[in-house]
């Protein structure tokens, strides 16, 4: 074990140069115009495979590619089953961008650029973990296999349909995946929970077309008002979620795991300072990690109607239209929730309006059991990796792939986020440390050893 965690020592800047080489492949999956990038880096991703070692191949779906690679030489070991993508989300707005987002450039300790932390540097420090086992000591301990995909920022669409066609290479003892972050510098975390999703839409109508404010403001309805008074009825004065029914399911964290997150070395400042917002608000009686982490939420994600252009235009709306999605915890039915709220609006849309309410995509919420032998073994690989025990942590969003793997196949998963909370992922300047790079590849060589003893 000492020699391959040499090997990655003695390679740290090689492995920063090989995987700038794939970060600069501008691999847009939800651009049309980039789907010959995306498919390029599946390429380099399987010959990156290959040259390893390992039986890679490339899949096509019906939009873009996925890669699987495996190599299953240790006999009568478990089997790892790495997850990442090699899709990356658009890059504007360009001009807030202080480099090329596809030239990765070092600057401060970072690796800044396109993709850095979400997710081919992630993802990658797995890749070159399996290569160092092999170098420093022949091959891994245990059987290694990787699915790879091109459409996780697009919400993986073909990639459920893949699964159910290739559940023979998805068997495995457990799942591995870094695509969360740390809970903050030099505090390695073992992420045990993710919160899950509903989506709808709200859509007011009042008339058949907009009408002139002048002739006939204050005799006719407003499409927008009466879509503001149906959302802002959903939520009490002091942030509850005013819906019959909506928290009826909730799990609560245990005591232990309160403890634990109050422990925790974050205050209300810095949280609001980490958002840059004005203040902090939400479901009262409720620490702010209970609220992001244990908490289900209903957020108004868009609004519009009425006229958008340059200047004033004198109309009353006919139409109008609300966005909205709700965040869910364990114990919560998406499809019950949706129900909650579709009968909450409905109950609230005045004489003379007609609303649609349509129902969108969702997903449950993940808990990961914090006993069991193979988060006990990702601890100690995080240990190893970053020199100081990790801590426990849940995250407030959701990653539809780990829902399919724990709930319909079963599959243990291990949620090892090695990015930080301000890597400004999906946004200008996204970053990640080359020091939480080093020491996440040290930490996933470690784990494959942890893994084969476990």
């Amino acid at each position: 074990m000492q020699n391959v965690l040499a090997c990655v020592d003695n390679n740290r800047g090689a492995f920063v140069t090989q995987l700038k080489e794939l970060l600069r492949i501008p691999s847009i999956s939800t651009d049309p115009e980039r789907a010959g990038d995306v498919r390029r880096a599946a390429q380099w991703m399987a010959a990156h495979f290959a040259s390893m070692g390992l039986r890679a191949q490339i899949f096509d779906t019906p939009r873009h590619p996925l890669v699987y690679a495996e190599w299953l030489g240790a006999q009568g070991k478990p089997t790892v089953l790495f997850y990442g993508h090699f899709d990356v989300q658009p890059v504007d707005p360009i001009a807030e961008w202080k480099s090329d987002p596809f030239e990765p450039i070092e600057r401060d300790g970072n690796l800044y650029g396109r993709g850095t932390s979400d997710d081919k540097g992630q993802m990658f420090t797995h890749v070159k973990a399996v290569e160092s086992w092999f170098k420093a000591a022949g091959a891994p301990p245990v059987n290694v296999k990787f699915l790879i995909e091109g459409e996780e920022e697009i919400g993986s669409p073909n990639l459920p349909a893949w699964l159910e066609a290739h559940r023979d290479l998805l068997a495995c003892d457990v799942i591995v995946i870094s695509d969360t972050s740390q809970f903050g510098p030099g505090l390695p975390s073992v992420c045990t929970g993710l919160r899950g999703i509903a989506a709808f839409e709200i859509h007011v109508r009042t008339g058949s077309s907009d009408l002139h404010s002048g002739s006939f403001g204050g005799a006719v309805p407003n499409a927008i008002e009466v879509l503001t008074r149906i959302v802002a009825a959903l939520h009490t004065p002091d942030g509850a979620v005013d819906v019959p029914g909506f928290y009826d399911d909730v799990q609560e964290p245990s005591a232990s795991e309160l403890a634990s997150w109050a422990a925790l070395p974050l205050t209300d400042e810095q949280f609001r300072e980490t958002a840059g917002t004005l203040g902090l608000h939400g479901e009262p009686g409720r620490t702010t990690l209970e609220r992001v982490w244990a908490r289900p939420t209903l957020e108004i994600i868009g609004i519009g109607g009425g006229y958008q252009g340059e200047g004033h235009k004198g109309v009353v709306p006919a139409r109008a239209f609300a966005k909205c999605s709700a965040r869910l915890v364990p114990g919560m039915d998406p499809a019950r929730v949706v129900e909650c709220v579709r009968r909450r609006v409905m109950s609230l849309v005045p004489t003379g309006a007609e609303v649609e309410f349509k129902s969108g995509h969702g997903t449950p919420a993940v808990s990961i059991p914090t006993d069991s032998k193979w988060v006990a073994a990702s601890a100690r690989a995080l240990e190893t990796g970053f020199g100081r025990k990790p801590v426990f942590i849940r995250e407030g969003g959701s990653i539809s792939i780990v829902t399919r793997f724990v709930g319909q196949y079963g599959i243990p998963c291990l949620l090892l986020g090695f990015g930080q909370p301000d890597d400004r992922i999906h946004g200008p300047n996204e970053k990640l440390s080359l020091a939480d790079f080093h020491s996440g590849v040290r930490t996933s060589a470690a784990l494959l050893a942890e893994l084969a003893s476990a």
